[in-house]
């Protein structure tokens, strides 16, 4: 059954699915996988004669390991594998073949004398022992953690995952101390009934297994393409001129976001053009010390040490020459003269898309009392106005008019009479 995936560039290649949703469901497609990689070089010959028999596999979420096609099968990616381990074997999925799995070898320090081998292509009666196996991992991970809870150990079980022909089981597990599982492991075994494995892992790994959406709306790099973990501390948060704030600056693992070091190269290169934030001003009102910065704008803020409260903002070009002036024993000219200065070359930019306007995504709505005034629509009539237009209507208007009012008045003086008001009151 083919899943239709086209992750080979053919979609008749059966990825091996055996159910009526297809890879979409079972999670045994190349590309249902977290962390592929696109292999650019598919449709470039190899010049070299001799073909690359080095395969990548991918098994449960980010976990993957090279093996060596001993027997030339024809695979791609997408195929499911039966592959060697120890003890018994394993079922995995081809994620990458040809000469791009020697460059990944080589970014992660993979020596080729540790590479096992591919046995078969992965048959029916594989992939139900692999997917009857992959069924029991949820509630394996509920029982494991209320066994560990009971035991008192300071440990988190973050994942679990079977080995292919269901001969292992591996506990991943997260802890900010060492732990004793000697028991756990004693338990874990007369309960599962099967070899048991643990390892521990950081929190950051715990996040790339489990998944999730971050505070930008995307999904986790960590599990889609961020493929190792640098360290990041706070000096990043402050050379991008962030707040320290722990829930503005933490992923879902807990740690501070991956996010903060792409771009702090670049504020790196930026703030090389800028003094130092703790440069004082010598001015003639008195010293000056610097506020904040800003690396966009490339202005610095200032204020008096007797007045902290007002703050003015500075080229970064005005403040070097200020500093040039102090190192010759010269006073800078004040920093109301400087802005002002600057203030005469800056033109006042406009919000052509309302970025700034709090209240751009609310409706407003026109109501009885609160209609806004249209120059199309005439304003409303004064008395005076009124009887000047009547004086220059035409007399046959007038005369309708009059006609009108009189009837009007006739009817008002019948209404006042009392024996029009017994009338009323006679009918039903």
């Amino acid at each position: 059954m083919s899943c239709g995936c086209k992750t080979s560039g053919d979609s008749a290649h059966n990825c091996g699915t055996k159910s009526a949703n297809g890879c979409d469901n079972v999670d045994t497609c190349g590309n249902s996988y977290k962390l592929s990689v696109f292999d650019w070089l598919s449709n470039i010959s190899n010049p070299v004669s001799e073909k690359c028999d080095l395969v990548e596999v991918r098994f449960k979420n980010d976990r993957k390991c090279f093996f060596r096609n001993i027997h030339n099968l024809p695979l791609h990616i997408g195929s499911i594998v039966t592959v060697e381990s120890s003890p018994g074997h394993d079922v995995g999925v081809v994620s990458l073949t040809g000469e791009l799995v020697k460059i990944q070898m080589k970014k992660k320090k993979f020596s080729e004398e540790n590479v096992l081998k591919i046995y078969r292509l992965a048959n029916q009666k594989d992939i139900e022992t692999w997917q009857e196996a992959r069924k029991k991992e949820e509630q394996v991970k509920i029982d494991a953690r209320k066994i560990a809870y009971s035991l008192n150990l300071q440990m988190k079980i973050a994942d679990v995952e079977f080995q292919g022909d269901g001969g292992k089981v591996t506990f991943y597990y997260t802890s900010d101390s060492r732990v004793d599982f000697r028991q756990l492991i004693k338990e874990f075994a007369g309960v599962f009934r099967t070899r048991i494995d643990m390892k521990q892992i950081g929190f950051r790994q715990e996040a790339a297994k489990i998944g999730g959406i971050g505070s930008c709306g995307r999904e986790l790099c960590c599990s889609t393409w961020l493929t190792d973990f640098r360290s990041v501390n706070t000096n990043a948060a402050r050379y991008q001129q962030l707040s320290i704030n722990p829930q503005k600056l933490a992923g879902q693992c807990g740690k501070l976001k991956c996010c903060l070091n792409y771009e702090l190269d670049s504020y790196l290169d930026s703030l090389q053009d800028f003094p130092q934030t703790s440069t004082t001003l010598d001015t003639e009102n008195g010293k000056a010390f610097c506020i904040k910065i800003d690396v966009f704008k490339r202005k610095m803020w200032f204020a008096y040490v007797d007045k902290s409260m007002a703050w003015y903002d500075l080229d970064i070009e005005d403040v070097k020459k200020m500093v040039s002036q102090n190192k010759k024993g010269e006073k800078a000219k004040p920093l109301e003269e400087m802005k002002l200065a600057n203030t005469d070359y800056n033109v006042k930019s406009t919000d052509l898309i309302q970025e700034s306007s709090v209240d751009r995504f609310e409706k407003k709505f026109r109501g009885k009392n609160n209609r806004k005034k249209d120059n199309n629509r005439p304003e409303p009539k004064t008395h005076t106005q009124s009887v000047v237009s009547k004086q220059n209507r035409p007399q046959s208007n007038r005369q309708n008019e009059n006609q009108k009012e009189s009837g009007n008045n006739k009817f008002q003086a019948k209404k006042k009479n009392p024996k029009f008001q017994k009338k009323r009151d006679d009918n039903p």
